[in-house]
């Protein structure tokens, strides 16, 4: 039986159990719209991802990510349009063991990095739904599962390991298993699945298990969250942090796909939604004001609260111009460090009042003509700008 430690880089992995109304099913269509509305999303260019923990932004709003975090050996993703391809997969690890990896896409926040525009971290009894769909492509002749990685945790965290994992294996090939040991079988989603309870040492996990492989699915990813707070794994009141789908491999795994991934979180539930930090500001401005020399720059921003109500925890999504990177930042992490980027607070400057005001910086380097950034977005609201 396994039972293996996963590393903590790898882990940037409501209503309770109720009968799902009319309105909710309807979001969950909404979904799936969403997913073909993507699918149909002009072309854009492929992006290679080596790096080891090296990140991209698709269908502005999602993060693609390589995070190749169990092994030394070379692992490359390929952004798409709409989900990304694991184009090179090298070396293998012991399959009683933790996986290589964890190449993915999601939405919501891992290790700092949060995707453009999310709501997430918000409270789990704040959530009405969370429609996600998903269209996998599988490969022979390797070892992984493909799975979902959900994370639940007591505070609204948008770094480090959560308290509470889910997984959902929609396949597996090979003698793998998820962490912990086969607790029985439940009905999640019209769909019946194995669960496996346990702990990696850092975190909880509940795995649920298709008996067959799941190529595509819409779904929502709050009935796999009532099983967790049912299950005493969470709590009403804890934060649903991100949703992230892709595969853990163990032996090669090269021509793994994600061809299209969707996920949307909608408030609705019960509980209180402010302070929150995944909650929209009522209205917001922003003042860009850069300093520039040949190839460099550094600029000042400031972060206006125009609403009538506080905002707390705050993170601002712009797309950097063509050519542009940041190098260094403060007041605030900025991630990544070009194309569609985020800052997000620091512990010290999390509030913004009614009427107030926060400001953070960054250095960068440009090529060609400077250009400023055209819209800014606050925790998913879009602001006025100058």
């Amino acid at each position: 039986m396994k039972t293996f430690l996963h590393p903590t880089r790898h882990r940037v992995r409501r209503r309770l159990g109720t009968l799902r109304t009319a309105a909710t099913a309807a979001l969950v269509a909404l979904g799936s719209l969403t997913a073909l509305v993507t699918a149909t999303e002009p072309a854009r260019a492929d992006t290679l991802i080596c790096d080891q923990y090296g990140s991209t932004t698709i269908q502005g709003r999602y993060v693609v990510q390589n995070n190749r975090w169990g092994t030394s050996a070379t692992q490359c993703v390929t952004a798409t349009a709409t989900g990304f391809e694991l184009t090179r997969a090298d070396g293998s690890v012991p399959t009683n063991g933790a996986p290589k990896s964890y190449p993915s896409v999601y939405n919501g926040c891992h290790y700092t990095n949060c995707s453009p525009g999310t709501n997430l971290p918000m409270r789990i009894d704040a959530i009405g739904s969370a429609p996600s769909a998903i269209s996998y492509g599988y490969v022979g002749g390797a070892v992984y599962n493909a799975s979902y990685d959900i994370w639940l945790d007591p505070t609204p965290r948008t770094d480090g390991v959560n308290r509470t994992e889910i997984m959902i294996w929609f396949h597996r090939t090979g003698p793998v298993q998820p962490i912990g040991s086969p607790t029985g079988t439940a009905t999640v989603g019209g769909r019946a699945w194995e669960v496996w309870t346990g702990s990696n040492g850092t975190n909880d996990v509940i795995s649920f298990v298709a008996p067959s492989a799941i190529s595509s699915w819409n779904f929502d990813v709050m009935d796999f969250v009532d099983q967790a707070v049912s299950r005493g794994l969470a709590g009403p009141s804890w934060y649903l942090t991100s949703i992230q789908a892709g595969f853990e491999p163990w032996q090669n795994g090269a021509g793994l796909r994600v061809d299209s991934f969707s996920s949307a979180v909608h408030a609705g539930g019960t509980g209180p939604t402010d302070p929150d930090p995944g909650t929209p500001a009522t209205a917001c401005r922003v003042t860009y004001t850069p300093n520039v020399w040949p190839g460099g720059f550094t600029t000042d921003v400031k972060v206006a609260n125009t609403g009538s109500a506080p905002v707390d925890g705050w993170r601002v999504a712009f797309a950097l111009p063509a050519g542009q990177s940041v190098t260094h930042a403060w007041n605030a992490t900025v991630t990544p460090a070009a194309g569609t980027v985020t800052a997000t607070s620091t512990a010290s400057n999390a509030r913004i009042a009614p009427g107030g005001s926060q400001s953070f910086g960054f250095q960068g380097t440009y090529a060609g003509t400077f250009t400023r950034p055209g819209q800014f977005t606050l925790n998913g609201t879009a602001c006025a700008v100058g």
